[in-house]
């Protein structure tokens, strides 16, 4: 009988949830959350039982008891940083995330909306891959200020299984491969995977790395420093202008790259102008990604949901097609992801590892 797994994605305005016998979807859905709805909670903990109770609905209301799962699986949150893998959901885990010791953000509850989940039916919680997976070479972390320690935070979890996947459909092993792996969506983040490991990868989530449709990507830093003292703006609006009203927010007013794409066929060549020249430095990320691995890349994959752009995809393989063979795996694939991830530890393919 095939493992039936349970996994849970919150995220600022829903919660996804889908259901999977092994790695066969037969149930997904997408609970959307009003502001309204959200505006009564003091904070992101606070929504606990409003989004427990939704999840439970949406099971009943499918014929589904939680007692019918061999496991649930959360996104990971904000947590320090660990090597990738699948993780059991521990108390040190649920404390790191419920006093948002690494920060706070609606990722920090699919661990706990996991645990309350799994203590009804006494089976096990799992995360997988969260963004803060940490597996930089040693001399990848340094930066011209001592101060100043690069991070890893990335689009881990759909980069990792994206890259699994790929290995498996071409009969490979992971670990055998070097790939370079570009997540394309709000954020973009690539990344060098040397032989199973994410050696070099810029910060996605801190500014580091090519514009985005909402984040402003590396920028020079004395030009912006003068920027943030002129307009006398503080920390946390100098935070929005990086991520969130960045890139082709801040240059076209829109985070859509559909919308941008639709004013480019229109004739808009300042639209033309800013899409192209973020392709351009996707793929000057994408050719210092082959550096760690001395350009001996097997496979460029270019993933998440700007790759369903034709247009963009088209004109990156013309950027870097000379560095290895380039392939488009479209979409984000995080439910999946998360339940491949807990089905390996069900099924004794790898061990779950410990949050310490």
């Amino acid at each position: 009988m095939a493992e039936k797994i349970l996994a849970i994605n919150p995220g600022s305005t829903s919660t996804k949830i889908a259901v999977y016998a092994a790695c066969n979807e037969v149930l997904t859905e997408n609970l959307s959350h009003s502001a309204e709805e959200l505006a009564c909670f003091a904070d992101i903990m606070a929504q606990i039982p409003y989004r427990l109770d939704k999840i439970r609905d949406i099971l009943k209301h499918n014929g589904l008891s939680i007692r019918d799962f061999s496991a649930v699986v959360g996104r990971g949150g904000l947590l320090k940083p660990m090597l990738s893998g699948t993780y059991t959901v521990n108390a040190a885990m649920l404390d790191d995330l419920k006093t948002a010791r690494y920060g706070a953000h609606a990722s920090n509850l699919g661990a706990i909306l996991a645990d309350l989940l799994a203590m009804e039916a006494s089976i096990p919680a799992y995360i997988v891959d969260p963004v803060v997976v940490d597996e930089l070479d040693d001399i990848a972390r340094v930066t011209g200020r001592p101060e100043i320690t690069k991070k890893s935070i990335f689009h881990a979890l759909n980069q990792k299984a994206t890259a699994k996947r790929f290995a498996h459909g071409i009969n490979r092993k992971y670990e055998d491969l070097n790939l370079i792996v570009a997540h394309l969506g709000g954020g973009i983040s690539v990344g060098c995977h040397r032989l199973g490991r994410v050696v070099e990868v810029n910060n996605a989530l801190d500014g580091e790395g090519p514009f985005t449709p909402e984040r402003a990507g590396t920028v020079q830093a004395g030009q912006f420093v003068e920027l943030v003292l002129d307009r006398s703006v503080g920390k946390g609006e100098v935070a929005k202008m990086l991520a969130g009203k960045g890139g082709l927010v801040a240059c076209l007013g829109t985070n859509d790259a559909r919308e941008v794409e639709k004013r480019i066929a229109a004739g808009d060549k300042a639209a033309e102008t800013v899409y192209n020249a973020m392709i351009y430095q996707i793929a000057r990320y994408i050719a210092a990604a082959a550096v760690p691995v001395r350009g001996k890349v097997d496979y460029i994959i270019l993933t998440g949901g700007i790759a369903y752009s034709e247009y963009l995809t088209a004109r990156l393989k013309e950027y870097v097609a000379f560095i290895a063979p380039v392939t488009v795996v479209p979409g984000e694939n995080e439910l999946q992801a998360l339940a491949e991830g807990a089905l390996r530890v069900l099924v004794g393919e790898e061990q779950p590892r410990e949050y310490r």
